[in-house]
This record gives C-alpha cells, structure tokens and sequence, in this order.
C-alpha cells in the first residue's frame, strides 16, 4: 500500500480560502432562511421597533398640522410626546438587541458549525447585519404607515382636511423616510453587541453547547 500523500501548504490555504469567500448573495439566502426559521423570534424583534416607529410616526404627524404658538398648553404637550417618543426607540433599542443575544444563544450550534467549515468572522457578523437591517427596514415601514395613518384618521375626524395641504404630504414624505432610516440605524446599532458576540465564539464551544 503506498503511503498517503502529504497535503500542501498550499493547497490547504487554497481549500479554506474557497470555503470561507462566500459571495454576499449566499450570506443574504443564509439570512433570510434564518427568519424564515426562526419567525417567531423574527417577529418579536421586529415588533419592538414596528411599535416604536408608530409612535415615533404618530407625534411627527401630528406636528405637521397647524399648531397655534400662542396655546403654552398645546405646545407643551407637543413637546412632551416628543419626548415619549425618544424614549420610545431607546426602549425599542434595548428591546432589539436583547432579542437578538437571545437568538445569538439559540444558533449556537449552527454558528459553530458555519465557523468550523471556515466561515470568517466578518461572515458571521455580515449575516446578523442582514438579518437585522431586513427586518428595521420593513418594521420600520409598517410602523410608519400605522403611526401616521392613525394620526390622519384622527385629524379628519376632529378637524376634518383642515391643515392637510400640499406641505403636508411633502412632510409627510420626508418623515416617512426619516422614520426608516431612524429604524433601521436603531436595529443594526442594536445587532453589534450579539454580532461581535457571536462572530467571536469559539467554533468547539459552540458545537458543545446545549440550548
């Protein structure tokens, strides 16, 4: 029997550089087979920062109609929902990312098993930004559409089209984008910390871990 041939350097630098360069497309299929999976998880997450976005959307709305300066009262309660609204997306930010460390401990296995084949770190981080950026983005839509709906109805029905002229849909086409872009940003800052988390596990001690 003739003795087996030792592998080269090189052709062992070859083999792990092809499984470890995978394109962004495998990494967004990767991802989206994941919510699917886990939609339920999926949801939750993407229920912090829909309810957020609402409310978020419901008081910039409201600040696009007419508001009489001279009434202390009506401006400090503006001012007031403003506030609850901050609060509500720093609530929603602490909300997302502890419903993403738990879905970080639930894929413990298949993060070792993803990082044993010779998935690089940035790999496992790429697809927890993707995760989260797919589900900021549509949430955040959602979220806007309910809030500023909400808001209209409730503006027709007291005051009827009064204050609703060609500025406020302009307005309200600025708010729906910054409304996104608040809630995606929230939603991927709140996927670093179970991200690094997960690209920095060891590949062994994953693969050990029960759930």
């Amino acid at each position: 029997m003739s003795a087996r041939q030792p592998v080269k350097p090189s052709d062992t630098k070859g083999g792990i550089q092809k499984q470890i360069q995978l394109p962004f497309k495998k990494a967004w299929q990767i991802s989206l087979q994941g919510i699917r999976i886990r939609w339920m998880r999926s949801l939750i997450t993407a229920s912090g920062i829909f309810l957020g976005i609402a409310f978020f959307s419901f008081v910039r709305t409201a600040g696009l109609f007419p508001v009489d300066m001279s009434d202390k009262e009506a401006v400090a309660a503006a001012n007031r929902q403003s506030w609850l609204a901050i609060m509500a997306l720093l609530v929603c930010f602490v909300g997302i990312m502890n419903a993403m460390l738990m879905s970080v401990t639930e894929r413990f296995k298949e993060i070792g098993t993803m990082k044993c084949l010779g998935a690089l770190d940035n790999f496992v981080v790429k697809l927890f930004f993707i995760e989260a950026g797919l589900m900021g983005t549509l949430a955040s839509l959602f979220g806007w559409v309910l809030g500023w709906l909400i808001m209209v109805l409730l503006h027709l029905a007291t005051k009827g089209i009064e204050g609703m002229a060609t500025s406020f849909w302009a307005g309200s086409l600025r708010e729906l984008v910054l409304s996104v872009a608040i809630g995606v940003v929230i939603t991927l800052l709140a996927a670093v910390p179970p991200a690094r988390r997960a690209a920095k596990m060891p590949p062994v001690a994953a693969l050990r871990s029960e759930i």
